[in-house]
């Protein structure tokens, strides 16, 4: 019997994370690869578990490379409910981890005060947040970390509100104008990749199309969870 904590080398599930190690020291902390990340995200884990003094496991999908290869294959973008990547990638993934380890008797996730919303959602009953429960917002997880001396994961410092996959396909148009700018490759790729499946990610307006100043500065961040696509 075993609790598990989901780290997803967000800032938020770091310190989530540490808070729960207290509560339940023989926790197993496990993160999830989708292969779309920044590689940057290695230095976190090893800082991070230097931080914990204790290893984070790592579980992927069996079927799929990254997000890119879930949208090539299924031919499927987002639509109202998410995106498909994630289902694939997250939401699935979850669903074999817990199929094999039947004896999990608690789970963690690192939603903060800011995102009470989320973690009322009927399908995160009986989950657990200690972030909430501490009235721990997103810049104190930053705060935490950074007198713990370890440095914010890489997409946070070129300026991105989270630390998800690069050109996740749940953007605006101001996220993706970032990522034009920052990682013209991968963007170029998301283009082409729109193309031939024969739809966009942003909602009626091609990336190829895009003009590079639109969006907002201030864009809402990118809600990508283990539940998303609920019923995808």
């Amino acid at each position: 019997m075993v609790a598990i904590l989901w780290f997803s080398c967000g800032a938020a599930s770091a310190v989530a994370c540490k808070i729960a190690l207290e509560k339940y020291p023989d926790a197993r902390i496990i993160y999830q690869e989708t292969g779309s990340a920044h590689p940057d995200n290695v230095r976190f884990i090893l800082d991070c578990e230097k931080w914990y003094w204790k290893k984070i496991e790592t579980i992927r999908s069996p079927f799929y490379a990254d997000h890119f290869d879930v949208i090539r294959r299924t031919r499927f973008i987002n639509g109202p409910k998410g995106a498909r990547c994630t289902t694939e990638l997250k939401r699935k993934c979850r669903k074999y981890f817990e199929a094999g380890n039947p004896g999990i008797t608690n789970q963690i996730f690192g939603f903060t005060v800011d995102e009470r919303d989320r973690a009322e959602k009927p399908e995160m009953a009986g989950f657990e947040f200690p972030l909430i429960e501490n009235g721990i917002t997103k810049n104190q997880c930053y705060q935490e970390l950074h007198k713990a001396g370890i440095e914010l994961p890489m997409m946070y410092q070129l300026g991105f509100n989270n630390n998800n996959c690069i050109c996740c396909p749940k953007g605006g148009m101001g996220y993706f104008n970032h990522c034009r700018k920052i990682f013209p490759e991968l963007f170029a790729k998301m283009a082409l990749l729109e193309r031939e499946v024969g739809h966009s990610c942003i909602n009626g307006v091609y990336l190829d199309e895009l003009d590079p100043k639109a969006g907002r500065h201030d864009e809402p961040e990118i809600a990508c969870d283990l539940f998303c696509l609920m019923g995808a």
